[in-house]
């Protein structure tokens, strides 16, 4: 749910210009994340989501993982950065990170929407991607550990 919910933030906060904790608090109970602003909190912080100046002026949040997503160099610093290995075992790829950034990577390769993955799940510091064969598991190993 955790993981669901910070990927909607993320979603949400590319979407809109959301200048409130209590703003993305009514957006993310209108897509059916009942939560509380502690628990939005929590997320904003998690996340390293910041405020940044946007052209019209005011302040709304913003997220380095929608920078990572546009450009490969960045993509490749973010897991030069994070990444600690990536093993595959049968149809499953299990991503280790440095402490707490596993959420972020995990939106992050989430939105570039990877040929053969079915699903994620992240925890702390270690991803999980469920593959459709373990052939695309393979491939997906051989093609991040580019990055590295």
């Amino acid at each position: 749910m955790k993981t669901r919910r910070q990927a909607q933030i993320l979603e949400l906060i590319n979407t809109y210009p959301i200048e409130t904790q209590e703003e993305l608090l009514q957006r993310l109970k209108q897509n059916g994340f009942n939560v509380t602003q502690a628990t939005v909190s929590r997320d904003i912080k998690e996340l390293r989501l910041l405020k940044s100046l946007s052209p019209d002026g005011k302040y709304r949040y913003t997220s380095t993982v929608k920078n990572v997503s546009d450009t490969g160099d960045s993509i490749r610093g973010f897991f030069n950065r994070s990444v600690v290995s990536v093993k595959y075992a049968q149809n499953i790829v299990v991503i280790k990170t440095l402490a707490g950034m596993a959420n972020a990577l995990c939106a992050s390769l989430d939105s570039m929407e990877l040929s053969g993955v079915i699903g994620t799940l992240a925890g702390d510091d270690t991803i999980f991607m469920v593959c459709s064969n373990t052939e695309e598991a393979s491939k997906l190993v051989i093609n991040l550990k580019k990055y590295l």
